[in-house]
């Protein structure tokens, strides 16, 4: 009994290390609501057009405690933002009422 005890513990102790702490990214739903929503219209993922490259955000906002709240809060009120030839606009608010697919869309260019 106690051997099965111990293997049990053993079991989720390893399960628990390499189960990742974030839900998975789901690549294909992040890029098709970037999509519906123009985001691609000013970004790409690796090259700066009218806004900065995702991967640019992505330095930017990565293991910042508070990245990912940043990120939700740019996409979802629609702030002041600077463009790369120094302009002003508002950013674009993701038409999207599932705080999960906007999550999902936020994780996917922090993975970057």
């Amino acid at each position: 009994m106690k051997k099965q005890f111990v293997a049990s513990v053993a079991f989720i102790l390893v399960t628990a290390l390499f189960t990742p702490a974030q839900a998975a990214i789901d690549e294909d739903a992040a890029k098709s609501l970037a999509r519906k929503n123009d985001c691609f219209k000013c970004h790409a993922v690796d090259k700066t057009k009218k806004g900065p490259a995702y991967k640019k955000i992505a330095l930017k906002y990565k293991g910042r405690a508070d990245g990912e709240a940043a990120l939700i809060k740019q996409v979802t009120t629609g702030p002041k933002v600077k463009l790369e030839d120094g302009t002003e606009e508002n950013h674009k608010i993701i038409e999207c009422k599932d705080q999960s697919q906007i999550k999902n869309l936020v994780g996917w260019i922090l993975s970057l």
